[in-house]
């Protein structure tokens, strides 16, 4: 005789009353990022975002998507949860606005196995206030309760952004010719890639623990390993008005992996890196786990979140002017050649 026992969704794994919870605890931190292009309330089956087409000329959107990866295994590490959010939409910010297109609207992605509404509280502050700062509307999004698809105490984020850029102030490195001026502008160290290696490193060789106080980081290394992806938004706005031939966010595949993607066939990007400063953190790490230096500048950003190319007197101005608090500094000269990037190594 078959069990009598009733059965739920609850009993199954999955708590709506967690959700109804978690719902109330955003709403209020998504609505502070509305503007007045957002139609409707927080909550709906879908955001509208109303566009304006008289500010921007014959608009192009462009869109992109991102994660934040093992990035987040600190997170769980140590129970700091309100800057992953952050990380997410700075690093879309990023992609798009290299593009040349502003920002317009954002939505999230947050699954786990088990729905706990005040991490996703502290990780959808950090979606906010990321989104505050640049001008951004988080318009939606979803929370997903998978039982038995996550381990404990973990979760995924996943980020998705639209801007708008007018016809023809599209960045895409189409009109880069020989004789430009490769900039690099600083990053706040790992920003969001090469964290495999970076755990691998730290943890697994090494052998060091995350709450380990670092004198040369003057924090703990879990608080090292987790300040925020910079958003180079406000230093993109800047450099339109120096005409910027082409704009690359420096992720995952470092400097040659990236920078290629805006070089036009024939030139070659000839860039010298070890003259700027590079944070500690990543010497620190190439100590620890023998790794080549060329490897390293595949792996990690290496302290050059953001590299744009200008004209010679473009370039001059804008590393004269001072109008870019965070320091850009030149990296390299475009030249002829076949290989998009060719990398000097001068440490």
């Amino acid at each position: 005789m078959a069990d009598s026992k009733r059965v739920d969704y609850s009993s199954a794994g999955v708590d709506l009353s967690r959700s109804d919870l978690a719902v109330e605890k955003i709403k209020s931190l998504a609505a502070a990022t509305f503007n007045q292009n957002v139609m409707g309330e927080f909550g709906g089956f879908g955001g509208a975002f109303k566009l304006d087409l008289e500010s921007i000329k014959d608009p192009i959107l462009v869109s992109s998507c991102d994660g934040v990866g093992t990035k987040l295994k600190i997170a769980f590490m140590t129970g700091i949860h309100n800057t992953v959010g952050a990380d997410l939409v700075n690093h879309c910010v990023n992609d798009i606005a290299v593009c040349g297109a502003q920002p317009l609207f954002f939505l999230d992605y947050i699954s786990t196995g088990f729905l706990d509404p005040n991490v996703v509280e502290e990780i959808v502050k950090g979606f906010a206030t990321a989104c505050l700062k640049s001008g951004i509307a988080l318009v939606g999004g979803e929370t997903a309760e998978m039982p038995e698809f996550y381990r404990k105490g973990e979760y995924d984020l996943a980020g998705f952004i639209v801007g708008a850029v007018a016809s023809d102030g599209v960045i895409d490195g189409s009109t880069i010719a020989e004789g430009d001026v490769v900039v690099g502008f600083p990053s706040v160290g790992l920003h969001t890639n090469g964290y495999s290696l970076a755990r691998k490193i730290f943890f697994d060789i090494a052998k060091w623990e995350v709450t380990r106080k670092v004198d040369e980081f003057g924090r703990t290394l879990g608080e090292e390993l987790l300040v925020p992806h910079y958003c180079y938004l406000d230093e993109i706005n800047k450099l339109k008005a120096h005409n910027v031939r082409g704009v690359a966010h420096i992720t995952g595949g470092g400097i040659p992996g990236n920078l290629n993607r805006i070089i036009p066939d024939g030139l070659c990007a000839q860039i010298e890196v070890g003259k700027q400063s590079i944070p500690r953190v990543f010497t620190i790490m190439q100590e620890l786990g023998n790794v080549k230096i060329e490897e390293m500048y595949r792996a990690f950003n290496m302290g050059i979140g953001l590299a744009a190319v200008l004209d010679p007197e473009n370039s001059s101005r804008l590393l004269s002017d001072g109008s870019i608090s965070s320091k850009p500094f030149e990296i390299g000269r475009i030249v002829k050649g076949d290989q998009p990037v060719a990398m000097t190594y001068l440490l």
